[in-house]
């Protein structure tokens, strides 16, 4: 059986799509997948055992988004079954070109325009519940019991115990703790831990500040991997980690996946949506706000104060918890 799996584009939210992708394996047994999706969330997930072909998605830079999404579609040819976890026109419109009979999408104007199985997913639970009722949609063997996140990326192996830090969220800066603060964090374990900065290429600076910081701090045990890691790398070293702090982003989502004791720092996203799933050493801190959550990439009323409210000796003291 071959099952086509558009991928969601951002790297927490496609793994936070493996438990869906796990229920499909255990429904289907002896099926091929073939994923669809970015190049961060093919990186991720293109290990799978199952997974017989992983496809970037480039369709965007086509000078016609359309065609290209066609040639896509025809390229890839028939599957037994297609499910996007995407939703969005130019899913549903591949989804359709590839002449498969059962394809799945979220409940929207153009897959219900387009696709044969559209359920309503309610929104108002946790992201991973949602993708699981997706891709079971046609089950009527499923008990809403959903696994836990899965990578199949091997984890690294540290000399040292290791806390790792990562400061970055690439939604936006409305996300972002502060990197003095992650600075002030990770010296107060600087004698219990090595610490590794994580970030990908857009947060090479913010990563150099958080170096800056612990030098000032006089620590000295630190390896900053800001941009000098691919996906697989990032994954490997996360889940190497025996503590890590983090904002609400896709390596927190990475921690989640290899059970690493994490203290996540939510502002003004909605966490029972999007907080680490299944993972019992996970610990959110956030402040409850008036204003949250906005899902602003940026604050819109200019004080962050979701975030400028959390201080460092809070998130020692629940990290401290972790560490016991």
């Amino acid at each position: 059986m071959k099952i086509l799996i558009i991928l969601p584009n951002w790297l927490g939210d496609a793994i936070m799509a493996t438990p869906a992708i796990e229920l499909l394996a255990k429904h289907y047994p002896g099926a091929k997948f073939t994923f669809v999706g970015s190049f961060v969330s093919i990186e991720a997930l293109k290990h799978h055992p199952l997974c017989d072909k992983a496809i970037v998605d480039e369709t965007k830079k086509a000078s016609s988004r359309l065609l290209a999404t066609y040639k896509l579609a025809r390229t890839l040819g028939e599957f037994s079954l297609a499910i996007t976890f995407r939703n969005q026109f130019h899913s549903s419109l591949l989804l359709r070109f590839t002449g498969t009979v059962v394809c799945i999408a979220k409940s929207s104007w153009h897959s219900k325009l387009l696709l044969s199985h559209t359920p309503k997913i309610k929104s108002n639970k946790h992201l991973v519940k949602q993708y699981s009722e997706l891709a079971m949609i046609n089950s009527d063997t499923f008990d809403g019991i959903t696994p836990p996140l899965k990578l199949y990326i091997e984890k690294e192996h540290f000399n040292k115990p290791t806390l790792g830090l990562n400061a970055g969220a690439t939604y936006g800066s409305a996300k972002r703790w502060y990197p003095e603060r992650f600075a002030q964090v990770a010296a107060a374990f600087s004698d219990r831990y090595d610490i590794v900065i994580f970030g990908g290429p857009n947060e090479i600076e913010m990563a150099q500040d958080i170096e800056k910081n612990l030098l000032e701090l006089d620590v000295n045990n630190y390896t900053n991997l800001a941009g000098k890691t691919s996906i697989k790398e990032l994954c490997a070293n996360i889940g190497a980690c025996e503590l890590f702090i983090t904002n609400d982003s896709g390596p927190m989502h990475v921690a989640a996946a290899y059970q690493v004791p994490t203290v996540a720092i939510f502002g003004p996203t909605r966490y029972k949506e999007t907080s680490q799933w299944k993972n019992s050493k996970s610990i959110i801190v956030r402040k409850e706000m008036e204003c949250s959550p906005c899902m602003k990439r940026e604050c819109p009323l200019g004080h962050h104060e979701c975030m400028t409210s959390i201080t460092s000796s809070e998130i020692i003291l629940v990290a401290k918890k972790l560490h016991s």
